[in-house]
């Protein structure tokens, strides 16, 4: 559908009479100066402004560097942990969280949206608000994400229209969506004061029909449908590359103007050096942010990590530990550097935490884990990756100037201690604030060979600057560091802040090299080493400090011009990443010691704190102003006052306590597919009788239709039986099918196994392949067929997932399921009914269940009555085609007060064994496990789904093929982590976990 003139201006002039009403507060500003960036937001009732300028986002007119991390709530459904990683990403320097809306999760039926229990966005933006963080939201309508259909409904997948396109049938259920999501975004916006959302996104990495009516149309309703629907922040969509697409201008937008942001996804390769896509890259359209020059450099996904597909050939079957390890913290420093020097302002890191990608929901590319190599793991453990993201995170939420920032003239740098003039591999940036005429200078070590270079920053003056292999450093000149200037340093700069009477500045290192740092003095100041080792020089209007980072050296400056001290904290890497900055109404306080700080308020003369430690740990505070009295975890903590000017704890505090695991025993087994006989009752199944599909898969001439989705079933499993008479000159029976990566389909004839057959495991060029198709032919023994019949097929089809739609060409329409079955040697005349999942389970949400027996009946879930079962152990060693459940319980007594992360383990001696298992914990189908293909071994149990203190129901349900034994082999539960402290946490489905 082409949108008239008229049409579009009806819809975007209810948009601006919307923002007119309802008092405009989103502005576009030409230019701001440099100043202190506003406070943690929070949802505190005030209209707030937000806009932007070539430089960088503008909230209140003040400037804002957004440091981003991607979390997607439906990877995470146990809500009371939400407020855990939201938490961790604040106190790790965080100040923004971008999240998807995934379409297919809320809606299990057109016109149908669950935003209720693991589904509750609303509750989600609440504690984004309450937790300090702005939010980016991005709820498509297609969201890609590696989830079933790129986030698209099944009920979707057969409905007529051409998906995201201005097809008038797609659009008016993308009208649905965007109502229900928007009206409570609207509740949450910044401009309003009642949330912190701040930045809106339309449509996803939309590559196609750029050039059509039909994409520029799509866009422009989409455009005018959410600013219809009350949404006042800027817009953007992220460009799938570097390509120009969807920048301002090249779309209709109505009226309006300079609200339109463009950004772009990027992951590099982290064995190429780190691409220019801004100031220093090709400029133009195909050079990043060059493509809009007068909005500031946006990256709404940034590599943190990649994910892996089944069989692991991503990571050569290493897994997400291998994502981890090529995506490292170097790889952080040396990539997000290069970012922030070509002016990416905008800068969200896919993923921070990538969660688990449970029941249905991850498309065929992926496996149950989407760990993806995140900073926080998905058992939400911190990681080496989270340092620089600390690092760097509080540093540009202390540093205004960082926020506008030009490219400034090359610098000369030599070798140190080399000859002049000598290239020592390093690549320089270098950047100047228009303003306060501060510099900065990202020096990139893209050798892996350390390096010492001097960094020449006038004729007159140089620095020898330490720079590891493949890593980088930032260095910086003339920053404010309170009421004194930073002349220099070699140190990496972290934060500064002021509390009680003084201020703070913190630099890092590497803990062996020694660095120097100038501070601008009117006049000789007082220094005292308060703490480790350090050198001091007065000379020529500045005060010179040599001190290792390593030595946790701790020099104070009083007097020489300035009226309050200042106090110099020297951190080495982990040293720094257990120093906290956490701003109150009543002023900054700074933290050092524990694990975590998760919160800080200040009370009349007390601090309290909450957080975590693991093992036994220091705490020191330094506090506002008449602050003697600090409270941890709502216990006060004793504590004496320290020539730092802060009150450290006389005691260590505790770690976390052991946390014991039982053994899983007391199994139950029960065979099932009774689908399978010849004599079942299938009279309540659908008969599939349809002739035509609005499928991208063709149907075959003369029909009918089996795609599973054509009769409603969605997810999961689904089983065919089809009844038939003659056929006995038939020698063997084909059967077509369709399915996501690693789909299987096992067949019978009247109650005796045909055999099993499976899609192949994805190499390194199939990986990103999504839909495969098959023909598995049987032979028949003559005196199966011999009688007339009646007969009958039972046909179990493994489907998987639905392909996502990234190439904007239907492919999530492509057919799951059977397609054709015909025989070798007779054409008898089938008929075929159908069966798959049940009704969605109101508490689990559509994509929890498939079409298993088991499922059908409620073996997953908690109250099953399995005592009649007989008794089982592991491991096993069965041999059959088809489906086995076993059952047991096990209970928790996690201590209170200890966030202990668990996970369920499956293990075989025999790794080519060939059988599955979906795993149920409490009725939640937490992933798949399938032995001989893996990599996955552990699946992550999260905690309100898991009962850490009380009784849990366990079930797996096992696929074999009949080929080998099948097992499990040895399930255990395993710690992934600990910590005293973590948040409290309400069981999913009991009455209060609705928020």
């Amino acid at each position: 559908m082409v949108l008239s003139r008229r049409t579009f201006s009806a819809i975007a002039g209810t948009a601006a009479l919307g923002l007119a009403l309802g008092g405009s507060t989103g502005v576009y500003a030409a230019t701001a100066p440099t100043g202190p960036a506003p406070g943690p937001p929070d949802a505190d009732g005030r209209p707030h402004t937000v806009g932007f300028d070539q430089y960088s986002l503008l909230i209140d007119g003040k400037r804002v560097v957004l440091w981003s991390g991607e979390v997607h709530p439906f990877r995470l459904p146990s809500p009371s942990l939400w407020r855990d990683v939201l938490q961790k990403m604040r106190a790790h320097g965080y100040n923004a969280v971008s999240i998807y809306v995934s379409w297919n999760y809320h809606s299990p039926a057109p016109g149908s949206y669950d935003f209720t229990g693991v589904r509750d966005l609303d509750l989600f933006l609440r504690i984004a608000a309450e937790t300090g963080l702005y939010v980016i939201l991005r709820p498509g309508p297609y969201i890609n994400a590696e989830v079933d259909a790129g986030g698209f409904p099944g009920w979707l997948t057969a409905t007529e229209g051409t998906a995201r396109t201005s097809d008038p049938t797609y659009l008016s259920y993308v009208a649905e969506w965007l109502t229900a999501v928007d009206r409570i975004a609207a509740r949450h916006l910044f401009t309003g004061g009642d949330g912190t959302i701040v930045l809106y996104q339309v449509e996803n990495e939309y590559a196609d029909h750029v050039t059509s009516p039909l994409g520029r149309d799509y866009m422009a309703h989409l455009y005018a449908k959410v600013r219809a629907d009350g949404i006042d922040v800027p817009l953007f969509h992220n460009d799938k590359g570097r390509n120009g697409h969807w920048a301002p201008g090249t779309f209709d937008t109505g009226a309006e103007k300079g609200r339109w942001l463009y950004g772009f996804d990027g992951y590099p390769s982290p064995s190429a050096p780190p691409p220019d896509w801004g100031y220093f890259g090709i400029g133009g359209v195909k050079g990043g942010s060059t493509a809009s020059p007068g909005t500031p450099g946006f990256v709404p996904e940034f590599g943190g990590g990649w994910f892996d597909p089944w069989g692991g050939a991503e990571f050569d079957g290493k897994g997400y530990a291998e994502s981890r390890r090529t995506r490292d913290a170097a790889y952080e420093r040396r990539f997000y550097l290069t970012n922030l020097a070509n002016g990416i302002k905008l800068h969200n890191v896919y993923m921070t935490f990538g969660g688990t990608s449970w029941g249905w929901l991850p498309a065929p590319i992926v496996y149950t884990s989407y760990d993806y190599g995140a900073a926080l793991d998905e058992a939400r453990q911190p990681t080496a990756k989270l340092v620089p993201m600390h690092q760097l995170g509080h540093l540009l939420q202390s540093v205004p100037e960082l926020a506008k920032l030009d490219r400034a003239d090359d610098v000369t740098i030599d070798e140190a201690g080399g000859e002049a003039g000598v290239n020592p591999g390093i690549k320089a940036y270098h950047l100047v604030n228009p303003d306060t005429k501060a510099h900065f200078h990202v020096l990139r070590n893209d050798t892996s060979d350390d390096r010492r270079v001097s960094l020449h920053l006038d004729s007159e003056t140089s620095v020898t600057v330490p720079v590891p292999g493949l890593d980088a450093r930032l260095i910086a000149t003339g920053i404010a560091l309170g009421r004194r200037r930073l002349r220099y340093s070699s140190a990496q700069p972290m934060l500064w802040l002021t509390a009680g009477r003084q201020d703070i500045g913190v630099f890092t290192g590497r803990p062996d090299d020694p660095t120097e740092t100038l501070l601008e003095c009117a006049s000789e100041p007082k220094v005292t080493v308060l703490e480790g080792r350090a050198d001091h020089a007065y000379t020529d209007g500045a005060l010179r400090v040599d001190a290792e980072p390593g030595g946790g050296a701790r020099v104070l400056v009083e007097g020489g011009g300035a009226t309050d001290p200042l106090l110099l904290l020297f951190a080495d890497d982990e040293a720094s990443a257990r120093l906290w900055r956490y701003d109150t109404p009543s002023g900054s306080v700074l933290v050092r010691g524990p694990a975590l700080l998760r919160t800080a308020t200040v009370r009349g003369t007390t601090v309290r704190l909450t957080g975590d430690t693991v093992e036994d740990a220091d705490l020191e505070v330094w506090a506002p102003r008449g602050v003697c009295e600090v409270v941890w975890n709502r216990r006060t903590v004793r504590t004496r006052a320290t020539t730092s000017g802060s009150l450290r704890a006389v005691r260590r505090l505790p770690g976390a306590p052991k946390v014991t695991l039982p053994a899983l025993t007391g199994w139950r087994r029960q065979a099932e597919n009774p689908e399978s006989a010849a004599d079942f009752d299938d009279s309540a199944w659908r008969t599939a009788d349809r002739t035509s599909s609005y499928s991208t898969t063709p149907v075959p001439t003369g029909g009918p239709v089996l795609f599973s989705d054509d009769y409603g079933f969605h997810y999961g499993d689904v089983w065919y039986r089809g009844r038939f008479e003659g056929g006995s000159a038939a020698d063997s029976v084909s059967f077509s099918y369709v399915t996501g990566t690693q789909g299987l389909l096992m067949a019978w004839l009247d109650g005796k196994p045909l055999g099993t057959h499976r899609m192949p495991v994805p190499d390194k060029k199939t990986v990103r392949k999504g839909t495969w198709s098959a023909t598995a032919t049987f032979p028949i023994e003559v005196r199966e067929t011999r009688d007339t019949g009646p007969h009958v097929l039972s046909v179990l089809v493994r489907r998987m997932q639905h392909d996502e739609d990234g190439k904007a060409n239907d492919s999530h329409k492509a057919g799951r399921g059977l397609s054709s079955v015909t025989f070798n040697g007779a054409s008898p005349d089938v008929i075929w009914r159908i069966q798959g999942e049940a009704a969605p389970d109101p508490v689990r949400g559509p994509l929890n269940n498939g079409g298993l027996y088991g499922e059908r009946n409620g073996w997953h879930l908690p109250g099953f009555a399995d005592g009649r079962w007989p008794v089982a152990d592991f491991p096993r060693r069965d041999r059959r085609q088809g489906v086995t459940w076993y059952r047991t319980g096990f209970r928790l007594a996690v201590d209170p007060g200890v966030d202990a992360s668990i996970g369920l383990t499956l293990t075989d001696d025999d790794p080519a064994r060939a059988y599955r298992v979906q795993i149920f914990l409490n009725g939640w189908n937490m992933g798949q496990y399938i032995n001989d293909v893996g990599p996955q071994h552990t699946f992550v149990l999260p905690n309100g789904v898991l009962n850490t203190r009380g009784p849990n129901t366990l079930a797996l349900a096992v696929l074999s093929d009949g080929t080998t034994a099948s097992g499990p082999g040895k399930v255990e539960l395993t710690l992934l982590g600990r910590a005293a402290g973590g948040v409290p946490v309400t069981l999913v489905d009991s009455p209060g976990a609705r928020g």
